[in-house]
């Protein structure tokens, strides 16, 4: 059971009042249950040593179960943690969106916005607190891109520990019984 209470509530009305989540018009009448949706999302900051590119792993679940993994190079070299984070970020949120349209099309609701779990702090708090200020132009975009989403209603954003982040399977060399003990987290 996920503890709602991680995810910090804002008033983004002052930054973001138009936002909402796009939300098919000619949507099929919803039918059967509510389905729920996660993300875990991460980057391995200049992961391929040969490039230096990060490598950004995205896990989304519905009803507890994975149907979208990812794992791709970036396309560009980041030179922070903090870059690497955000640019997954973006993608993960890209996904999170089209997965909610696929499925409401389907006419299957959807209980609430998509939560994400990211082991980042800074990037957790700067896409999450619409009081939060980035300088580098580049960052910026994708921060207010994440940003806008989380004040339309479409997603949350919180913090996850590093030893339990199952997007880490996707994103870096993992020893034997990390490598399980995050497997076995998909069977809990």
């Amino acid at each position: 059971m996920i503890n709602e209470r991680r995810f910090k509530q804002h008033d983004w009305y002052d930054f973001y009042r138009d936002a909402k989540e796009a939300v098919p018009g000619d949507m099929p009448r919803p039918r059967g249950n509510a389905a729920t949706t996660q993300c875990f999302v991460d980057a391995d900051l200049a992961g391929n040593t040969v490039t230096r590119r990060s490598q950004t792993g995205i896990l989304i679940f519905v009803n507890r179960a994975p149907v979208i993994w990812y794992s791709k190079r970036q396309n560009t070299v980041e030179v922070s943690t903090f870059g690497s984070e955000i640019t997954a970020m973006k993608n993960a949120i890209e996904l999170i969106e089209a997965l909610r349209y696929k499925l409401r099309m389907f006419g299957v609701p959807i209980d609430g916005a998509t939560n994400i779990f990211c082991d980042n702090e800074a990037m957790t708090k700067n896409c999450s607190n619409p009081t939060s200020t980035l300088k580098k132009k580049h960052h910026l975009i994708a921060c207010h891109r994440n940003r806008e989403t989380v004040a339309a209603g479409t997603c949350h954003i919180t913090k996850e520990d590093t030893e339990t982040n199952l997007s880490d399977l996707f994103t870096k060399k993992l020893g034997h019984y990390k490598r399980e003990g995050l497997l076995d987290k998909f069977t809990y």
